[in-house]
């Protein structure tokens, strides 16, 4: 590749058929990249080299691909694999439960694209199992469960709005235990160790958004120690996650409910990691509000 294909970048949509991979196109579409929907995985490098030619005027592509290619989908991780020796390439895996894929095939009463004489489940199954190979390399694995589809568009132009700009892009999320672990989480920390807020009258309707429980779980015994700690280990974690091309993680901390400890701990370690090299930090609550 010349110096041209340094500065493009290539994003391969892929994933579970029904996990949003439309809804995912649309948001990148909207951000001003070019999008190529149902591209059968050899005829990924011909859209690179004609990028190439384009120069400044296709900077970003995305490339949607996943089962329907059917033959031609068992060649995509060894193809994504040589294309990384030479350009800027991402691969954007979305996945969901069994459950939600089968409610998602059921309300728009269509067939799952494999499941051919039996099951929307056999389908899924079998699907999941031709996935598995290039799940385990993406760059980026989003659970869309729980997310719908303005939740999803938001979370792509958190992720690619402003690609390019850091090695890796970091999201440190708080969460409730009691409503389950995020399933898309990178890393998990646990904030219960500290006092629980909820316990002292005047805090328990705050949130650890709000100084007055920051500086109560900041100034915990432990608290101050842990969070030193834990950016330092996150240091090469992070710095390694960029020399492997792995563009964006998930920092998860939690507490019981999600609304005191693991919000304090969230921002006060995202602040200590947006000064490690290369590092875009945003955060995200996901159980904040919840009863």
């Amino acid at each position: 590749m010349g110096e041209e294909s340094a500065q493009q970048e290539l994003v391969i949509v892929t994933g579970m058929s029904g996990a949003g991979r439309s809804t995912v196109a649309d948001a990148l579409e909207d951000l001003g990249w070019y999008v190529v929907d149902n591209l059968p995985p050899q005829m990924l490098r011909p859209l690179v080299e004609l990028a190439e030619r384009a120069g400044a005027s296709l900077p970003r592509i995305a490339a949607v691909v996943d089962i329907r290619g059917r033959d031609f989908f068992a060649e995509l991780q060894d193809i994504v694999q040589a294309l990384r020796d030479g350009v800027n390439v991402r691969v954007m895996f979305l996945d969901a439960s069994d459950a939600v894929l089968v409610r998602r095939f059921e309300s728009v009463r269509r067939p799952h694209p494999l499941q051919g004489d039996g099951t929307i489940l056999d389908g899924i199954g079998a699907e999941r199992a031709r996935m598995q190979a290039i799940r385990e390399t993406a760059d980026l694995i989003v659970d869309t469960s729980e997310l719908n589809i303005h939740q999803l568009a938001n979370l792509v132009t958190e992720s690619f709005a402003e690609s390019g700009r850091a090695g890796v892009q970091v999201t440190v999320l708080s969460f409730g235990f009691k409503y389950g672990l995020p399933p898309d989480a990178d890393l998990v920390a646990d904030a219960r160790f500290l006092p629980n807020p909820f316990w002292v009258p005047e805090l328990r309707p705050l949130t650890g958004a709000d100084p007055a429980v920051s500086d109560f779980v900041l100034g915990q015994n432990g608290a101050s120690e842990f969070i030193a700690a834990y950016t330092a280990a996150l240091a090469p974690v992070l710095a390694g996650y960029q020399r492997e091309n792995k563009r964006h993680a998930t920092i998860a901390i939690g507490c019981t409910g999600g609304k005191h400890r693991s919000v304090a701990i969230a921002r006060e370690l995202a602040a200590r990691i947006a000064g490690l090299p290369g590092v875009a930090v945003n955060v995200k609550d996901r159980d904040l509000g919840r009863e």
